[in-house]
């Protein structure tokens, strides 16, 4: 899996438009903190349960197809990772992660959107 900074992610995307942008965040997160414009949502974990989503690589495997590079972000990277391996492990070769995730990294006073990520970095999104 290689990792991208936000920037980074956003010029592969538009340097490979067949590739598929995946949102891996909760449902309450991508509808209410907001997701990148482009990305679709199927969720690594949430809840009521809280669990890993059973049907992930199935869903993953559905929206790329064949041969399609996946971009994946969650709020901070840490979420996506995890997500990308278990891709890796079932068979995905052209799996990207977006470091910093959506909402960057905790800064001193424990706040996102401070100095790195998605938002903070001002590439597109929305809130649904």
């Amino acid at each position: 899996m290689q990792h991208l900074n936000p920037k980074e992610a956003f010029d592969f995307l538009q340097a490979n438009p067949e590739a598929v942008f995946i949102d891996v965040r909760s449902e309450m997160e991508y509808m209410f903190v907001g997701h990148p414009r482009g990305s679709i949502h199927i969720p690594w974990v949430d809840g009521p349960e809280w669990e890993i989503n059973p049907m992930f690589v199935a869903h993953v495997r559905k929206a790329s197809s064949v041969n399609r590079p996946v971009l994946l972000i969650c709020r901070s990277g840490r979420r996506s990772a995890d997500a990308g391996l278990a891709l890796e492990n079932a068979g995905l070769k052209d799996v990207y992660n977006v470091e910093h995730g959506f909402e960057g990294d905790l800064n001193d006073s424990h706040h996102r959107n401070s100095h790195n990520g998605w938002r903070f970095d001002g590439l597109p999104w929305a809130q649904t």
